[in-house]
């Protein structure tokens, strides 16, 4: 018996020389393409003969994250497998919670209704690719120099079940653990020099803004508006389907400097849970892009658009299109979003590329705006951000001071009623004065000097 153990043993391993010899050399000798086609007719006799079947789960579909590759990054736990022996963990600054995710090529076995399967997280380097775009004077780097995905293993035989039920599953879980975990982020625009995976458009940091609507300074009814507005958008999710319109809504927040519109746009943000796209159009420098950075989004999200009356003219954009000097054909170009283009992101075929988006527009003067930009469907909700009023100035005082009533609370707002002063000013004075009876004569004095100015 001993001496047949040893002959299988010895056999076995002769076989394993062999195949890595033969392995190697086909490496050093074989054409890549000859070799890689061996590879994958190797690779489908192997998987005719096996009993198990693997599903890949690639980051990216397209231009767009795949949802079931997140919500495997969600659901998939390694602290808790008791055969995974490498994990990362990670915290992202001012956040309250440890990220465990799984570590490249590792793989955790998970066990559904006394099925076992095997998840695996794959990372590829590829080589980089230099694509030249025009109007550029330089190349510009797609990086994309990564490609990961999941593979996920199981017996043939529970294909349907696995399809129908466990997906599902995973997809429900890391709802549920989202919902738990979840810190906003703020995106913007990514640094075409800085490159990034394949489908990388925007990069984000934590949104840590500490705006309320506990907190905004405001008037109470313009407040309670704006909530019951926005808890009606959330819960009409069918009701926008039934009539076959977008699920989406239009703000517009227009006002002086300082009057805050960006404090509104973070209590917004806070409220509804919802991370945050900075969308800089001068940026951009065609429609297709605009495009590609929409379709790019997650929803439920918040696309800011700020100071659109500046950022591009609009209302010349279709008739002053800049043509590059034929001498010159990659000179830098100014930005070509037109019109047209960003009216159809706003409320056209491409705004519906995505479910639970509200669209957020700032100006410091409506009165410029393109007409066409201002009818409902694209700007919903108009709201305008005044100078500080009575109300507003409570708010503040209560913020910043904690007095919610003083002898001089009459004499301010009788000030205010006559004199413009933005709520950043007033708060900006309660930040260098924090005594009551001294920062509320510093602003009797400041609405004084104001309404001098005024009248010379």
């Amino acid at each position: 018996m001993t001496l047949q153990i040893q002959t299988v043993v010895s056999t076995a391993a002769s076989m394993a020389a062999t195949a890595m010899l033969l392995r190697s050399l086909a490496r050093d000798y074989l054409p890549h393409e000859l070799h890689h086609y061996l590879h994958l007719k190797l690779s489908k006799v192997l998987s005719a003969l096996s009993s198990e079947l693997t599903l890949v789960i690639d980051e990216f579909e397209g231009l767009t994250h795949n949802h079931l590759f997140h919500a495997a990054e969600m659901y998939l736990k390694p602290q808790t497998a008791p055969n995974t022996k490498r994990f990362r963990v990670s915290m992202a600054p001012k956040s309250k919670n440890i990220s465990v995710v799984m570590e490249w090529n590792e793989e955790i076995r998970d066990t559904f209704n006394g099925v076992v399967l095997t998840w695996k997280l794959v990372s590829q380097q590829i080589p980089e690719k230099y694509i030249q775009t025009p109007g550029m004077d330089q190349f510009d780097s797609t990086m994309k120099s990564e490609v990961r995905f999941y593979e996920l293993r199981f017996q043939k035989k529970q294909r349907e079940m696995v399809l129908k039920e466990y997906l599902p599953h995973v997809m429900e879980k890391a709802k549920e653990v989202m919902e738990q975990r979840k810190t906003l982020k703020l995106f913007t625009l990514r640094d075409r020099r800085m490159g990034g995976r394949r489908g990388e458009m925007w990069q984000c940091v934590n949104l840590d803004h500490p705006a309320s609507f506990d907190t905004v300074a405001m008037d109470s009814e313009l407040k309670e508006m704006i909530i019951r507005d926005l808890d009606r958008f959330v819960e009409r999710k069918e009701f926008y389907r039934n009539v076959g319109k977008a699920w989406k809504r239009g703000y517009l927040l227009s006002g002086p400097p300082g009057t805050g519109k960006s404090s509104l746009i973070g209590a917004m943000a806070n409220y509804l849970n919802f991370d945050v796209y900075d969308l800089e159009l001068t940026d951009l420098r065609s429609n297709s892009e605009l495009r590609k950075l929409l379709i790019a989004t997650a929803s439920p999200s918040i696309v800011v658009v700020e100071d659109i009356d500046c950022s591009l003219h609009l209302h010349d954009r279709l008739a002053n299109v800049h043509v590059p000097s034929p001498r010159h054909p990659f000179h830098r170009q100014e930005p070509q979003v037109t019109l047209s283009g960003f009216l159809n992101f706003v409320d056209g075929l491409w705004s519906s590329c995505g479910d639970e988006r509200i669209i957020v527009f700032t100006t410091n003067h409506k009165d410029k705006l393109d007409p066409a930009l201002l009818r409902p469907g694209r700007m919903d909700v108009h709201i305008d951000m005044t100078y500080c009023t009575p109300c507003g100035f409570k708010m503040l005082a209560s913020n910043y001071l904690g007095i919610t009533e003083h002898p001089l609370f009459a004499e301010v707002e009788k000030l205010l009623g006559t004199n413009n002063v933005t709520p950043s000013e007033i708060g900006e004075l309660f930040l260098k004065i924090e005594e009551p009876d001294i920062a509320l004569k510093g602003l009797v004095e400041l609405l004084i000097q104001k309404g001098q100015n005024h009248e010379s």
